[in-house]
């Protein structure tokens, strides 16, 4: 028969001493106080389970005294009784109970934690947007738990009455990511932001950015000169026009993404909304424009820095105000370039697939788009010097000829 362990007593775990290696003081049953050299003293439970050896941790003593831990190896080996593996139980206790306690700040703020370094700048800068203007000032104190769906429907609703729409679509969005992720990492039983877009706002109809058509362009371009704005607006605005990206793709540009000297901007997949690079070709006018803000510029990381701070972009509504500010509100906006200089080298006859990649537009087919790979970089070189040239050509006066190009 095995040898009966002598009980502990208080008097003998309070003198024992810490040796340069752990050593055990059993108790009985699997129980036993662990003395590691530090000099803390703690409690474990040996047990067998599914003929496996396993540890459970009790707690440290004095924290944990000897009735205690006795209490807590009684109830451990009642569960074993019961089929139970206890060390698993108490996983599943302190899960439970985190999640209990978890608010849903805590959760939206894990999940952006996790995702936004996949996430390029522009999707990281929404979401964060959505979170601290709606999301958490709307139920982020509330246990996550204890969220329904009609809570996420009223918060949508609030959103939509202030004509938002677009704004309450991404929430959905968004709502329905954080509790996937919550589901994933145990801390929610279901996702209550399913199905919110069935009682979503009807849709407002479609909206095109506003844009003047080419014979306006000329005088768009003189009130730039003639309206109180700063030079880099100025130079951002005449940029768009020249290059038709996106203005949150030129505002926050860092100067490391050009070369001047190969007439070439190239950005990468991170920074763009189809998440794969995009090579600008620059004519000349675009280049001298450069040039000119290298000497403002040149010596920060961003090619447009913000007012406030170097560090950080000019804004997004800077543009756009200075639009309204030339009289344009309603007739043209930033993004706006874009549709005009696609509805004039369409009509001019230039080759489709050179506009929509200078656009940075995937394919409407998408097998299509999934191998067709060629970025028509020469091609669209032309193309753009010569929508820079008509630009200067129609400013001056004369006559722009309109150019087939179709291979």
């Amino acid at each position: 028969m095995p040898r009966k362990a002598t009980p502990l007593t208080d008097s003998a775990i309070k003198v024992a001493k810490p040796l340069d290696k752990p050593y055990k003081l059993t108790d009985g049953q699997g129980l036993y106080l662990e003395v590691m050299p530090g000099g803390s003293k703690l409690w474990r439970l040996k047990y067998r389970y599914a003929d496996k050896e396993k540890r459970l941790a009790l707690g440290a003593y004095p924290a944990v005294p000897l009735q205690k831990a006795r209490q807590r190896r009684t109830e451990a080996r009642e569960q074993l009784a019961n089929g139970i593996d206890p060390g698993e139980q108490k996983k599943a206790d302190k899960q439970a109970q985190r999640a209990t306690g978890q608010t849903f700040e805590t959760l939206a703020r894990e999940w952006f934690a996790y995702n936004a370094p996949r996430w390029a700048e522009s999707t990281r800068y929404k979401a964060k947007l959505y979170l601290e203007n709606d999301l958490i000032p709307g139920i982020g104190a509330r246990p996550v738990k204890a969220i329904t769906r009609p809570d996420l429907v009223e918060l949508v609703r609030k959103v939509e009455a202030r004509g938002t729409l677009n704004a309450a679509g991404k929430i959905r969005q968004w709502l329905h990511q954080i509790f996937r992720f919550g589901l994933a990492s145990g801390m929610v039983d279901n996702n209550p932001a399913t199905d919110l877009d069935v009682v979503a706002a009807p849709a407002k109809a479609a909206r095109h950015h506003p844009h003047v058509s080419f014979a306006e362009l000329p005088e768009l371009l003189g009130k730039i000169d003639s309206t109180r704005i700063s030079t880099l607006t100025r130079c951002a605005i005449r940029l768009l026009v020249l290059t038709a990206v996106r203005p949150g793709e030129l505002r926050t540009a860092p100067w490391s993404e050009f070369d001047l000297d190969s007439a070439t901007w190239t950005i990468p997949k991170e920074r763009m909304k189809a998440r794969r690079p995009h090579v600008v070709p620059l004519p000349r006018q675009a280049v001298a424009i450069l040039r000119s803000l290298e000497a403002i510029s040149g010596s920060y990381p961003l090619l447009f820095p913000g007012q406030q701070s170097s560090e950080r972009p000019m804004s997004e509504n800077t543009i756009n105000k200075a639009l309204r500010l030339m009289g344009y509100e309603g007739r043209q906006t930033g993004h706006g370039f874009r549709h005009l200089l696609s509805t004039e080298l369409n009509g001019r006859g230039y080759n489709r697939d050179w506009i929509e990649r200078q656009l940075a537009h995937g394919d409407a087919d998408e097998i299509r788009d999934t191998y067709n790979h060629a970025t028509y970089l020469e091609q669209r070189r032309e193309m753009m010097q010569a929508w820079a040239d008509s630009i200067d050509a129609i400013c001056s006066g004369g006559n722009v000829v309109s150019i087939k190009r179709k291979a």
